[in-house]
């Protein structure tokens, strides 16, 4: 192995991190510095992480605030473009990874460290995002995988590495599910989800009620939309992460937000996930409430390429890219006119957008209305209805030749 001084790990202080950085300096023979990205993961979770990284044999830990600026520049702009992963998974894993490479680069410059270092599998998704993000940011700085090279392969090899080092830990061998957490979502798999037949148990979902146990009466809530950001909810002004945190506290009482997908990763395998993102679905169903209003038909059909265009780069880990800033940029212009406000109901698991207006709206009751008008000439249609259908007509025409 090539010689390296000093590492700076992701860490989390779960199971497989913790036995990250005693190997890393077995056998690697280097400082290992532990750094934590708080992204909204929960009190819980980020509770005597320091202690446990030194405890580990890290020669220090960072813990580092990510919350308001991963949903201001990372979470906020995704949602402009309408970005969601084949249809339903609203990429809240994927939005977070950049953010979190980017922090763990810094920090790798700021100690001196010339390798990097996380604990993700050779199966998963985010070994591509944050090696492809460390590419992009900080190709000098070697890149160490642990779980694509040591011989530990389950949660008991992991247990009994530690147990051999007296290294504490809070794991066990019984462990259910993956998990993983921000502001944005939770997501969960393993157990009884990785059979497509089995329903989600009561035990998989942490953040939401079952729709069954929602309130029986429905409530509504208010947002305010300026150039395509949320920036009030029922009249009171926050900043985008206390949007989402607001929105969180309001929505999951009503279950609104789970998601159970079969989805197809990056690395080519399919995996079954459950996902919660209660704030955040409640804000995507607002401005696409308000796209209804502003977009006309061919703005409409571009946005939804760029969407999905969009949705593919951020779960591939392409956050670092020109795609990305030229993306963002069409959205963006999009989103100079997506002013206005909307009023959504939460109801049993289902957001419904029920009130919608906007300065820029293109929607007009005068010429929309079943009743009598005078600035909708109806005789006109005749001329357009020939001309968009022109093609049709000569085609049948020389059918008609041939016969």
């Amino acid at each position: 192995m090539s010689k390296i001084n000093k590492v700076v790990l992701a860490y989390s202080g779960g199971l497989d991190t913790s036995a990250i950085v005693p190997w890393l300096k077995e056998n690697y023979g280097c400082e290992v510095v532990a750094f934590v990205a708080d992204v909204g993961q929960g009190e819980e979770e980020l509770a005597g992480v320091e202690q446990k990284a030194i405890a580990s044999g890290a020669s220090a830990c960072y813990v580092v605030d990510l919350k308001e600026e991963m949903v201001s520049d990372y979470i906020y702009p995704t949602l402009k473009t309408g970005a969601t992963y084949e249809g339903t998974y609203l990429l809240g894993t994927s939005m977070a990874r950049p953010i979190i490479a980017k922090a763990q680069v810094e920090i790798a410059r700021k100690v001196g460290a010339d390798a990097l270092s996380h604990g993700c599998t050779g199966k998963g998704n985010d070994q591509v995002r944050f090696e492809s993000c460390f590419s992009a940011l900080a190709p000098d700085l070697k890149v160490i995988a642990p779980w694509r090279e040591w011989s530990l392969s389950s949660r008991e090899s992991l247990l009994d590495y530690l147990a051999e080092r007296n290294i504490p830990c809070a794991a066990s061998a019984t462990k259910i599910y993956s998990r993983d957490a921000n502001a944005w979502h939770i997501s969960h798999e393993g157990g009884e989800l990785e059979d497509p037949w089995n329903e989600p148990s009561s035990q998989v979902w942490t953040m939401t009620n079952s729709p069954e146990a929602a309130p029986d009466k429905p409530e509504y809530v208010s947002l305010l939309v300026e150039k395509g950001e949320i920036t009030a909810v029922n009249g009171e002004r926050y900043s985008p992460y206390q949007c989402l945190v607001k929105l969180n506290e309001i929505a999951a009482p009503h279950g609104v937000g789970r998601v159970d997908i079969v989805e197809n990763r990056l690395v080519g395998m399919k995996s079954r996930g459950c996902y919660e993102t209660p704030g955040g679905t409640v804000m995507m169903a607002a401005l696409q409430a308000i796209d209804e209003l502003i977009l006309d038909k061919s703005c409409r059909k571009w946005k939804a390429s760029l969407s999905e265009e969009f949705a593919h780069l951020v779960y591939d880990g392409r956050w670092f890219t020109p795609l990305k800033d030229s993306i963002l940029a069409a959205a963006e212009s999009f989103a100079q006119q997506a002013t206005g406000e909307v009023v959504l109901k939460l109801y049993k698991g289902h957001v419904q957008a029920v009130q919608k207006q906007s300065i820029n709206s293109l929607y007009s009751e005068d010429f929309a209305t079943f009743g009598e008008d005078d600035v909708y000439d109806q005789s006109h249609a005749e001329g357009f209805i020939r001309l968009f259908s022109l093609s049709s007509r000569i085609s049948a025409l020389n059918k008609l030749k041939q016969q």
